[in-house]
């Protein structure tokens, strides 16, 4: 941040503000509200808005990917009848099929959220499988030596042993959905992060584009420390027991 500093006041281009200015801008546009919070209506319209599209698409994609991770991984006629089919969908890149959801769902939010939901939920599907398939099988044998029912054996030795990869999973397809929502936002968008940034651009505000990257490098950080916390509250048994083997 400092070289940053240092180039740009030197260089002093139109294009490269200097981080000082990038704050300023930032504080004036969002962080200048009233107290507590501080906030303005501009940061509410803007990160209500992306957060939204971008929570209900990523947790379509995590619901669906944890659920078709444990069919598939758990049978290998069902695996071996989707396997080509997985890997030929998730090798397509989401931006590509922008022009087919804006064909086939118009432009408003339900384009935004099921090309956010298609684009991460392969991380989610994928390390699902992984996890079911690394089961020791010994685990299952005991659950039915012990008369458990399939619904009990999915719930109690099923996703909790595939739980770590789960994680690992959700935890890409969170960063692969904030990536997403960005550029569902670049199209025919009304409002939200990606609306801004177009906007600057095209206006030429260019401190106020850097700004809304800052933003959303800090949305992104911020999202990705809240969701390890969550998964070291959530697998605590899985590391001790770890570390007592």
């Amino acid at each position: 941040m400092v070289l940053w500093q240092i180039a740009a006041v030197a260089g002093d281009s139109l294009y490269f503000p200097p981080p000082s200015e990038i704050a300023v801008r930032m504080y004036e546009l969002w962080f200048s509200g009233p107290s507590p919070w501080f906030v303005t209506p501009a940061l509410v319209a803007d990160i209500g808005s992306s957060l939204g599209r971008m929570f209900a698409g990523w947790g379509i994609a995590v619901v669906l990917g944890v659920a078709l991770g444990i069919a598939i991984g758990r049978s290998r006629v069902v695996s071996q009848l989707v396997d080509p089919i997985v890997h030929f969908l998730r090798s397509t890149p989401g931006p590509a099929l922008i022009p087919v959801f804006l064909i086939l769902l118009g432009t408003d939010n339900l384009m935004r959220i099921s090309l956010i939901a298609f684009g991460s939920i392969w991380p989610v599907l994928l390390n699902s499988i992984d996890g079911v398939r690394a089961i020791d099988s010994t685990q299952l044998e005991t659950g039915r030596a012990f008369g458990l029912p399939w619904r009990a054996r999915i719930f109690r030795i099923v996703i909790p042993a595939a739980m770590p990869k789960i994680f690992a999973g959700i935890q890409v397809s969170l960063a692969v959905a904030l990536v997403l929502m960005v550029i569902s936002e670049l199209t025919v968008s009304t409002d939200g992060i990606g609306h801004q940034l177009l906007t600057a651009q095209q206006t030429f505000a260019l401190t106020d584009m850097w700004a809304g990257i800052a933003l959303l490098a800090i949305l992104g950080y911020l999202l990705n420390l809240g969701f390890t916390v969550i998964e070291r509250r959530v697998l605590r048994w899985y590391r001790g027991a770890r570390q007592h083997d």
